[in-house]
């Protein structure tokens, strides 16, 4: 008998309510197809371990949506990020050093004092130092390494 997958995934903009297991906001780096597919080696790791992930990478994403809050879909996209970001156990961030990511700074920003957030900014990322700043003024754990990461999440759900 093989390992049971336990690991559930929910990608915007399914619902986000009545989450009963831990649950872990994949935060970070997407920029289309300039970013590494991060969120699937998370997702591939995990396997095995009752966990749900938050993806926000959207499998059906239309990159021609304007980003105007009075576009539907794109409000909703933006909307389904913070429900999720407000709910969630634990916020992992990966910052990819060969993208800009303003979307992760801003919610580096908005959740460096939730308590709840774990950063990955490798070196080589344009704006490594205000994240190490931030991180260090507001007590947010970093690792240098997406293993680590995967690694934290490991220790912490159990």
């Amino acid at each position: 008998m093989g390992i049971q997958n336990k690991v559930r995934v929910i990608t915007a903009p399914e619902d986000v309510t009545n989450i009963k297991d831990y649950s872990v906001f994949l935060a970070g780096s997407i920029e289309g197809d300039t970013a590494q597919k991060w969120q699937d080696k998370v997702i591939q790791a995990l396997e095995g371990d009752q966990v749900t992930l938050l993806n926000p990478r959207r499998l059906n994403w239309d990159a021609s949506w304007k980003q105007e809050i009075t576009n539907p879909q794109f409000n909703e996209q933006v909307t389904w990020e913070l429900d999720a970001l407000e709910q969630c156990d634990l916020i992992v961030m990966y910052f990819d050093k060969g993208t800009k990511s303003p979307i992760s700074l801003l919610e580096l920003g908005l959740f460096a004092k939730s308590g709840k957030l774990i950063v990955c900014c490798p070196e080589g990322f344009w704006r490594k130092g205000n994240v190490d700043i931030v991180c260090k003024r507001y007590g947010v754990q970093q690792v240098d390494r997406l293993e680590e990461l995967i690694e934290v999440i490991k220790k912490r759900k159990k």
